[in-house]
């Protein structure tokens, strides 16, 4: 939109600016957000938390905290199942997240987008998430989720 200051014309940013956030911050709130669904929960709810690029059709871990730090890769298109189609959606932004009801074993129970094509994927070595939302306390645990997801969405991930 133009508008006129005197006979200058000004033009007006609609869109405001938003910060990224840098790799650093971000794992710095995962383990925060980890820590806190943890205590919420009572026991440990997700044992894995990835970073992960999925840019140019090539999957590279970008960080990773968790017990299957050799063989994560190398599972990852077969763990990548239950969330592959919601996955390479591209209707989904910084910040927005999915959940996979029916993984079992190390295929993958959530994801959320924190850049285009870069994501952080959750996981439960031990449990599926039916088995997980069973509890009462998943309700609770989910919040620390959703407040981290919602700083990505203010702030992407600077990749």
């Amino acid at each position: 939109m133009r508008l006129s200051a005197g006979t200058k014309p000004v033009l007006l940013d609609r869109v405001k600016r938003r910060e990224l956030m840098t790799l650093d911050d971000l794992m710095r709130l995962i383990r925060d957000c980890a820590s806190q669904m943890n205590d919420r929960y009572g026991r440990v709810v997700f044992d894995e938390w990835a970073v992960v690029s999925l840019r140019h059709h090539q999957a590279r871990v970008i960080a990773y905290l968790g017990p299957r730090n050799d063989v994560f890769l190398k599972n990852f298109a077969n763990d990548l199942a239950p969330l592959r189609a919601e996955l390479l959606d591209a209707k989904y932004g910084p910040g927005d997240f999915e959940f996979a009801r029916h993984s079992v074993g190390t295929g993958f129970e959530s994801f959320l987008v924190l850049a285009e094509g870069v994501f952080l994927i959750c996981n439960n070595t031990n449990a599926s998430m039916t088995e997980i939302a069973k509890d009462p306390r998943w309700l609770n645990a989910q919040v620390p989720f959703a407040e981290l997801s919602e700083k990505v969405r203010a702030h992407p991930l600077a990749y």
